[in-house]
């Protein structure tokens, strides 16, 4: 059994029908899988006839987070595999069916992605094209490419992001077992404005070290709708400041972090300083860029606060 999670608040309307669609044209039986949305604080109540016809159920946690919404999806779910969603992804329709032969096949894999493609609501400008990758696109090529876990592996290039990630449900319990022990970890992804995004690292990271297979599969194929809000230069500064930041303070946890930890003192002169070099003030992408420098030196600041509070207690 597969249980296909879909965390959301507030989502688009006809990008959600495109979603539910996609899982409405997959090959895969559809008494083979599962179907949870979880409403994530919506302003209100998520309703969607779509999901009833899927035959599918609707959990609500109102308290936002990302995080903690992919957590109730787990606990809602019974799957031995799941598979996350976002509200604007288009599942290619045998991407149920692969995910449950890959995981077949490969016993000790624990988490796989795949490609993560564009279809743009407006052209993109191609001044954007440094950051797609911000927008969790990703093409790696046909080549399988597996990184064996253990305790000290190190992160993979290739590992995959949270759209469309597929997870072995004994791996992630490494992982909802360390959310337990350290709550603040729910603070890494996203929270109703917030544009942080490390939570689908924290979790991978986690199933590594506990000694699961992570893994990129050529045909794991997903559509990601991009509105174009999203290619706006502040949005993606933010965004890339987001990323930054909590990349910095998910290496630290995984104790992979070649940036030292800096005093929060220090954090004006050095994001003014990187301003300067950076020549932020010549274009958006020169703007972008500072953001996220930005964001690593808030990074390593955190994680000076957080060694601190470690030692005091």
């Amino acid at each position: 059994m597969i249980s296909v999670v879909i965390p959301t608040r507030n989502p688009h309307p006809g990008r959600l029908r495109r979603t539910l669609g996609g899982l409405a044209a997959q090959t895969l039986a559809r008494r083979e899988w599962e179907l949870v949305v979880v409403d994530n604080g919506s302003a209100s109540p998520l309703t969607e006839p779509m999901i009833d016809a899927l035959g599918g159920r609707i959990e609500r946690l109102a308290t936002a987070g990302l995080t903690g919404a992919r957590l109730a999806g787990f606990h809602a779910t019974s799957g031995e595999t799941l598979v996350f969603v976002d509200d604007d992804n288009v599942l290619a329709p045998d991407y149920l069916a692969e995910t449950a032969r890959l995981f077949r096949e490969h016993p000790r894999l624990g988490a796989a992605g795949g490609s993560v493609l564009p279809e743009w609501e407006t052209p993109p400008p191609p001044w954007t094209a440094e950051f797609h990758g911000l927008l969790a696109l990703r093409q790696l090529g046909n080549e399988t490419l597996v990184v064996k876990g253990g305790p000290s592996a190190p992160w993979p290039a290739f590992a995959p992001v949270g759209a469309g990630l597929c997870v072995r449900r004994a791996a992630v319990e490494t992982y909802v077992q360390a959310l337990a022990r350290d709550p603040s970890r729910l603070r890494l992804d996203r929270a109703g404005g917030s544009l942080a995004s490390g939570g689908d690292n924290d979790m991978v990271f986690e199933i590594l070290h506990a000694g699961w297979d992570v893994g990129c599969f050529p045909s794991l194929i997903l559509t990601h709708l991009i509105p174009a809000g999203r290619l706006e230069p502040d949005y993606l500064a933010r965004l890339n400041e987001g990323i930054m930041r909590t990349w910095v303070r998910v290496l630290h946890l995984h104790g992979q972090c070649p940036w030292p930890a800096i005093a929060r003192w220090t954090l004006s002169p050095r994001i003014f300083r990187a301003w300067w070099r950076q020549q932020a003030w010549r274009s958006p992408v020169h703007h972008i860029r500072w953001r996220g420098n930005a964001g690593q030196f808030q990074g390593q600041a955190d994680i000076a606060r957080r060694i601190q509070s470690d030692a005091e207690t």
